[in-house]
């Protein structure tokens, strides 16, 4: 049924939405956007599921986007990279608007992409010693799509402290930003995860939907009109000769032009 992500369900309803491309460090490729989508639909209209863990297998939580698939966005046409922007957008809004409890188990490194998925969720626990990144505009790029989960998640001026910078952190300063819930060693994180289901087997299921969207509702306002703006602002940015350079040379293996110094 799915090839980049598997689901498993436990007697008690607590199903694990789990990332399985470890090889590519979970980087996520058109495919497994597609996937994610339709699992995100299927789960929520699965009445025997209360709650879903959002985990990943490997060494990486999730390293953002497949750059091989963002390459070949490069030769497409602007109609086309936009479409292909919102398969991004698209997964986002399916996993923020599912009505069950999401608990991000982030046991390794969140970069791009990886940082929208922990957004996304309603709790979200680090394992001690990962690293993550906002790391678009080192490759011309910005983190359009996943912004507006990114700034419901952080707020504007927490944000900006990593938003445009590509600066790597740790799991305490991703704990600051509001990316994550806490931080526990990583031999804990199993017992921190289940702390955070075991109270919602005891709601109504019902009132626990309901209330997750008066949460949205009450909060940041993510409409349409925002996705959209982030699809634009994405699929501009693709049509720069910064984001040629960019992508080009990670792939080539060097430092862009305009990089100075280390890293």
């Amino acid at each position: 049924m799915y090839e980049t992500i598997s689901i498993t369900t436990d007697a008690r309803g607590v199903a694990t939405l789990t990332l399985a491309r470890p090889d590519k460090h979970n980087a996520m490729s058109a495919q497994m956007l597609a996937e994610l989508t339709r699992a995100a639909k299927a789960l929520g209209e699965d009445d025997t599921v209360r709650c879903v863990i959002l985990a990943a297998q490997g060494a990486s939580f999730c390293a953002g986007g497949d750059l091989g698939w963002m390459r070949a966005q490069m030769d497409m046409d602007a109609a086309t990279r936009a479409q292909e922007a919102g398969k991004l957008a698209t997964m986002l809004g399916a996993l923020n608007t599912l009505p069950k409890p999401l608990i991000g188990r982030v046991h390794g490194n969140a970069f791009g992409g990886g940082i929208g998925m922990a957004c996304v969720c309603d709790v979200a626990i680090g394992a001690q010693g990962a690293k993550f990144g906002l790391t678009e505009t080192r490759l011309g790029i910005i983190p359009a799509t996943i912004g507006p989960y990114v700034l419901a998640r952080m707020g504007e001026g927490r944000a900006r402290r990593v938003f445009m910078s590509a600066r790597l952190f740790d799991t305490a300063e991703a704990v600051d930003l509001g990316i994550l819930s806490r931080m526990v060693a990583a031999d804990d994180l199993d017992a921190a995860i289940e702390s955070e289901v075991r109270p919602y087997l005891s709601c109504a299921p019902g009132a626990v939907a309901a209330a997750k969207k008066l949460a949205r509702d009450l909060g940041p306002v993510i409409d349409q009109s925002a996705i959209e703006l982030s699809i634009k602002a994405l699929a501009d940015r693709w049509n720069t000769a910064e984001a040629a350079e960019g992508i080009g040379a990670f792939f080539d293996k060097r430092k862009p032009a305009w990089a100075q110094g280390q890293g």
